[in-house]
């Protein structure tokens, strides 16, 4: 006989409250992110056309690799050479890997080294290496970003946003080079170079593993974050803070923030009952158990809930460990997880005999409810 089965829910956690508003940042603009799920936490002004300076290099270096392999030999060019600001000083005719220039870029912000990436990836060519990033950046919906040089430098029209920003790390981030390379606070290259990170918060904030910071006249303070947690990683993007110290602060109080906004734990606790089954014939109620719990990353100011579908009668014999329902968790409209549930024992069928004596009793307790 087949059953249909019934629909419950239940709320295993309520919203916590405590602490919703992000703390108060210096900046012209931010936004934080938990990018496993995709959930923005907070924001302000994050559409807003900003200079980026140097995390521009996080464009560069997805381009340059494009058409570049790490381990192939470039030739640093006069221009790229001459490039001011932040630099490793390399040469004109300076003969160096692709994979030390790309560690130039975005370990030391070198914008020696972005330059030449460009220039090698193009043939010399910058203004079509800028094309190709402008191409990528729409591509990936990065609506708010225009490029106009590979360095970050301040140029009229090199215009991003806290949003784009996020959305590129996120992209760029999943090339395990690079993400090796952001994550180093320093490094040796040809030449003898000593690389030293920008990116204070590295080996000092818990968990961080990158990713680019930025700095120019006209940017003010920049830098996008990540950090990863046991099944989720929150990203801080903060533009235009007025110091590096500001800057700093400002990004760890943003991302210890987003980190304190869930929790890890379990969501289905193993063996629990989440529904009872009637088996019919006079035998005691079933048990619909999990046999294995689920643990997840989960919001604090969000309600989990419970939806379980489970008969709310079975038909015998049942084995012990017999699937005969589901319970999954739900955060909101986002799924966390599900696992089967199943019976807690076994029921055999009752003989003919035994069917006879319910038949009996359930008769006589009818005739009794009728006299009284």
């Amino acid at each position: 006989m087949k059953l249909t089965a019934a629909v419950a829910a239940l709320v295993l956690l309520a919203a916590v409250p405590a602490h919703a508003s992000p703390p108060p940042v210096e900046a012209r603009a931010y936004v934080v992110a938990n990018t496993a799920t995709g959930e923005v936490l907070a924001q302000q002004r994050a559409s807003e056309r900003l200079p980026i300076a140097s995390i521009t290099k996080l464009m560069t270096v997805r381009i340059a690799l494009r058409h570049l392999s790490l381990d192939q030999i470039v030739t640093v060019g006069r221009s790229s050479s001459a490039v001011g600001e932040s630099t490793i000083h390399l040469r004109a005719g300076e003969r160096l890997s692709v994979r030390d220039l790309v560690k130039g870029a975005l370990i030391q912000s070198a914008n020696d080294a972005a330059d030449a990436l460009a220039a090698a990836a193009a043939n010399g060519d910058t203004e079509q290496f800028v094309a190709w990033m402008n191409e990528e950046a729409q591509r990936l919906g990065l609506h708010d970003t225009h490029f106009t040089r590979p360095d970050g430098l301040d140029a009229p029209g090199h215009l991003s946003s806290a949003r784009d920003v996020l959305r590129l790390a996120r992209v760029v981030m999943h090339d395990r080079d690079v993400r090796a390379i952001v994550a180093e606070r320093t490094d040796t290259i040809a030449g003898g170079r000593v690389l030293h990170t920008w990116n204070d918060l590295l080996g000092t904030f818990p968990g961080l593993i990158g990713v680019k910071t930025g700095h120019t006249g006209g940017a003010g303070w920049c830098e996008v974050a990540a950090v990863r947690r046991t099944g989720y990683t929150i990203y801080a993007v903060i533009l235009g803070s007025s110091t590096r110290s500001v800057r700093n602060a400002g990004l760890a109080s943003l991302l210890s923030w987003g980190v304190s906004r869930y929790r890890v734990g379990p969501v289905i606790e193993s063996a629990r009952a989440y529904a009872v089954a009637a088996p019919g014939w006079g035998k005691a109620r079933l048990q619909l158990v999990t046999p294995k719990g689920l643990v997840r990353a989960y919001r604090i100011d969000r309600p989990l809930v419970a939806r379980i579908v489970a008969p709310p009668v079975v038909s015998l014999p049942v084995a012990r460990g017999q699937v005969l329902g589901r319970v999954q968790v739900w955060a909101g409209k986002r799924l966390l997880g599900a696992r089967p549930l199943v019976a807690a024992r076994s029921i055999s069928r009752p003989g003919f005999a035994g069917r006879m004596e319910w038949f009996a009793g359930r008769t006589l307790h009818h005739i009794g409810g009728f006299f009284t």
